[in-house]
């Protein structure tokens, strides 16, 4: 694929408008949808359909007070229902045109989780060092996603490193806000919306199209504007770090 997701033109410019909901027709909203759903998939991510916002600050899910309303799977199986096959995807995001997506990491890709802001400068310093940066998304709910290789597939299922040790390293210093999603985990994928009725997303800013990179050619940069960010957010660095989905 060769469409910019960053910018304002080719493919992510005409999908991006589905998060609008202005302007485009519903029919063209649910196949811009779709080309993203199938995008991310073309590009390895395994995909599953996740709960979505109900009115309000809701979720779509029968639990009454939801912790993590249309942020998480819709079935307990999704570690084994999710896929890259194009016509499952093609299926499940036409009989639930209201459904988000979460990708399942540890698989193919993993995904570093940082704090939005902290996100961001790291994001700038990368790029602005020519570093090869992979896919990036922005939630609206204040954190940045950088889409990596996962560390590998041993053959012996022992050797995995479920997402436990990710999430609680020994000390809150080392790695300060820092969530480092992989076997075990998930996070959404864009296009998807979340609660509340300002129009908060998960979306693109650097799109599928971009080569997965090794996360440790990442991790420095991000830990790094992580500590400078829990730093000028001392509420911040007292945030207890999230355990496995």
């Amino acid at each position: 694929m060769s469409a910019e997701f960053g910018g304002r033109t080719g493919l992510w410019g005409k999908i991006s408008e589905w998060l609008r909901m202005s302007g485009p027709t519903q029919a063209d909203q649910d196949s811009d949808r779709e080309a993203l759903l199938l995008a991310a998939a073309g590009a390895g991510l395994p995909l599953a359909p996740a709960a979505h916002p109900a009115p309000g600050y809701g979720c779509s899910c029968d639990r009454v007070g939801c912790p993590t309303p249309a942020r998480h799977p819709v079935s307990f199986a999704w570690q084994t229902q999710s896929t890259t096959d194009r016509a499952q995807i093609e299926r499940w995001a036409r009989h639930q045109p209201q459904a988000n997506f979460i990708t399942a990491t540890g698989m193919t890709h993993d995904v570093l989780d940082v704090p939005l802001e902290a996100g961001r400068q790291a994001l700038e310093r990368l790029l602005g060092a020519g570093v090869e940066v992979g896919p990036v998304a922005e939630s609206d709910d204040g954190r940045m996603l950088f889409f990596t290789l996962t560390r590998g597939t041993p053959e012996d299922e022992d050797e995995w490193w479920p997402c436990e040790l990710d999430c609680h390293p020994e000390t809150m210093d080392e790695h300060p806000g820092l969530r480092w999603h992989c076997r075990g985990s998930y996070v959404l994928v864009p296009p998807a919306r979340l609660p509340g009725d300002d129009g908060r997303s998960v979306h693109w800013v650097r799109g599928p199209e971009h080569a997965l990179p090794e996360p440790l050619t990442l991790l420095e940069t991000l830990t790094d504007a992580c500590a400078r960010h829990a730093g000028q957010d001392p509420d911040h660095a007292n945030t207890a770090w999230p355990s496995r989905h």
